[in-house]
């Protein structure tokens, strides 16, 4: 396996050996000490064009290149994978800390349950003595006496060190076990802490502090927190776990930090430099210097207000406009349509079912009218009624595929999820090479994108759809598909599906059968 080969290895699954080896292919592409800066000067689609474009050739070819095109190749190549693995490593470590509160919180679970007839046990047991002291009270009878007359004194004392080991603490938290993977973590978490240059908006400076201190103390190779390190980042949920009697808990003191940098690294408070997914907010936007200069030579271009307060202030007052209309509707009694406001209170009025009953019938008489035809022969002539092939554009000439039935092969092989292989099989006169070398070059997620937005400008220009409705009333749900072979390590574990990894695909209707899908 060649060097480049084995940098675009997948992640495989979360796991500290998974990362740690992710991190050394980061390490050898840092190794080569390309400037940090080098890829600015290019727009970022054709960077990633020309990324692609190497990606998609084989060594043998890269060979034959030009020094000038070779090496702009490799380099194009190797800004992209840094960017990818920056992103893959980091996702893994989300992964891994999601595995860990996973796992403690099903042992919690599972100790609960099988604690859960003693407990039962014990709580009718102290029913029948509650009832028994309630009577003994009515009574004016000796309460001890009360309780001998359900369980021995020695019965009952035991069975109240056996309530106090079966009783919860108040908070009742799964946290407390969580350590229990903290030696795994500690297999990456320093390589993990030194590969990265975090930066932080102001408000993660105490989280900021906390990595720093970490660092120092690996680097140290100390087995404590020192009682100055930065805490104000703990929450209330960790705080009886990191600090104890002794000082600060070092396990649970690390695994605040890094859970915390996760969360943080979401919500994008935390961002990382050469990271694509993690990438400070301000590098989408204009230079501050280059803005101030466009804006006082009037030369910005947009279609708002460029002060700030002025556009504010009129935003505000359509606001104002807009909710005094609401109101004026909602004073009077069945005037705000759809929706009514009670006590407070916005009540939207549920969607009915408008369809009748005869539909149904004129559905099945409609579909007995259609023939039975082969796929193929549907997307042939789909794609001869909208054109959606050419957007299946080559990745370095930009002009359509020479063969659209070998291209709609190719995807069929997605959209029935058979893969190439076996779509090469089924199809005599091609090869999984030769379906393997077009889908590189031609399908990709813009051009999926752009078919798919031909398609759905076709259905809203067709007259028919007006009878569906008028393309104002929607409805999204998702769909999960298992992911198995290669593709099962990348696939995200989803509790609500299960334990299984697998890909989820959101998917937008509306009610002229306008479609579209987000992953």
């Amino acid at each position: 396996m060649s060097v480049l080969a084995w940098l675009r290895l997948p992640s495989g699954v979360p796991s500290p050996r998974n990362i740690l080896i992710h991190i050394e292919r980061l390490q050898r592409i840092r190794a080569i000490e390309l400037p940090l800066d080098l890829g600015q000067r290019i727009h970022q689609n054709r960077l990633l064009q020309l990324a692609r474009e190497g990606a998609a050739t084989t060594i043998q070819h890269l060979a034959r290149f030009d020094d000038e095109r070779r090496y702009g190749s490799l380099v194009a190549i190797s800004l992209e994978m840094t960017a990818t693995l920056t992103d893959e490593i980091l996702d893994l470590h989300d992964r891994f800390i999601g595995s860990l509160f996973n796992k403690a919180k099903r042992k919690h679970d599972e100790a609960f349950q099988a604690s859960g007839k003693a407990i039962n046990e014990k709580v009718r047991l102290y029913a029948q003595i509650g009832q028994a002291l309630l009577a003994a009270k009515r009574d004016g009878v000796d309460a001890f006496a009360a309780i001998e007359e359900i369980l021995s004194w020695e019965d009952f004392t035991r069975s109240v060190s056996e309530a106090e080991h079966l009783a919860r603490p108040e908070d009742f938290d799964f946290l407390g076990l969580i350590t229990d993977g903290y030696s795994q973590l500690r297999r990456y978490a320093p390589t993990l802490l030194e590969s990265f240059d975090f930066r932080a908006a102001p408000v993660v400076t105490p989280l900021m502090d906390a990595i720093e201190t970490l660092r120092a103390v690996n680097r140290d190779k100390a087995r404590t927190i020192p009682g100055s390190a930065n805490t104000d980042f703990v929450s209330r949920r960790w705080h009886p776990y990191v600090f104890t009697e002794q000082g600060i808990d070092r396990r649970f003191y690390e695994l605040c930090v890094l859970s915390e940098l996760k969360n943080r690294l979401r919500s994008g408070d935390v961002w990382v430099l050469g990271s694509r997914q993690f990438k400070d907010f301000d590098t989408y936007l204009l230079d501050s210097k280059r803005f101030a200069e466009l804006r006082d030579q009037d030369r910005l271009s947009l279609a708002v207000v460029t002060d700030g307060t002025r556009y504010l202030n009129e935003r505000c007052g359509q606001l104002e406009q807009a909710l005094g209309t609401v109101d004026a509707l909602a004073a009077e009694r069945g005037e705000l349509p759809d929706a009514a406001i009670a006590a407070g209170e916005l009540k939207i009025t549920p969607l009915t079912n408008t369809v009748p009953e005869e539909a149904t019938a004129l559905m099945r008489q409609a579909y007995a009218l259609l023939p039975h035809i082969k796929i193929t022969d549907l997307l042939l002539e789909v794609d001869r009624w909208t054109g959606f092939s050419r957007h299946f554009t080559h990745l370095k000439t930009g002009q359509p595929c020479e063969d659209p039935t070998l291209l709609l092969t190719a995807i069929l092989a997605d959209a029935i999820n058979l893969g190439i292989a076996k779509m090469a099989e089924a199809c005599p006169g091609t090869t999984a090479r030769k379906l393997d070398w077009l889908a590189s070059l031609y399908v990709r997620d813009e051009t999926y994108a752009k078919a798919l937005a031909e398609l759905v400008n076709h259905h809203h220009r067709h007259a028919f759809a007006e009878h569906w409705g008028e393309g104002k009333t929607a409805s999204s749900d998702g769909q999960r598909f298992r992911a198995g072979g290669r593709g099962e390590a990348m696939g995200q574990v989803n509790l609500r599906y299960g334990t299984e990894p697998g890909v989820l695909f959101y998917t937008h209707i509306s009610d002229q059968y306008t479609h579209s899908t987000a992953r």
